[in-house]
């Protein structure tokens, strides 16, 4: 795959404040207030900072925690995990494996087949609706 490389300024200017807050800084939404939360229409979840393709609503499920959940990256290739210690806790952020934009964390508490929720940001996301 190949990466995305930008500078510090160029993903301000291309990022909203919220989307560079997360993407580029590391940052989180506040539980249930991001806008793919609740939304379950059939598309594509691509990532909002390069447009990769990360996640397909096939895979999308209520888990409840507040954060979009996935139980699988559209691909193997579409997403990176690294190991995050911050805040005193030990998670597996999740990266656009083209960008290296902060998406979130996948936990082992999702549902079969993959026991895995992804749970995403919802500003780290853009939908394409299946028309």
């Amino acid at each position: 795959m190949a990466k995305v490389i930008k500078s510090d300024a160029e993903w301000r200017a291309e990022l909203e404040p919220e989307q560079y807050r997360i993407l580029r800084e590391k940052g989180t939404e506040q539980p249930f207030s991001g806008e793919y939360d609740h939304v379950f229409e059939p598309g594509t979840y691509h990532c909002s900072g390069c447009g990769a393709e990360l996640f397909g609503s096939d895979a999308k499920y209520d888990s409840g925690c507040g954060w979009p959940a996935f139980f699988a990256p559209a691909t193997e290739q579409a997403v990176e995990e690294e190991t995050d210690t911050s805040y005193g806790m030990v998670r597996t952020e999740v990266t656009c494996a083209s960008c290296g934009g902060h998406l979130g964390h996948v936990f082992p508490d999702g549902p079969r087949p993959t026991g895995l929720r992804y749970c995403i940001n919802s500003a780290a996301l853009s939908l394409e609706e299946e028309e």
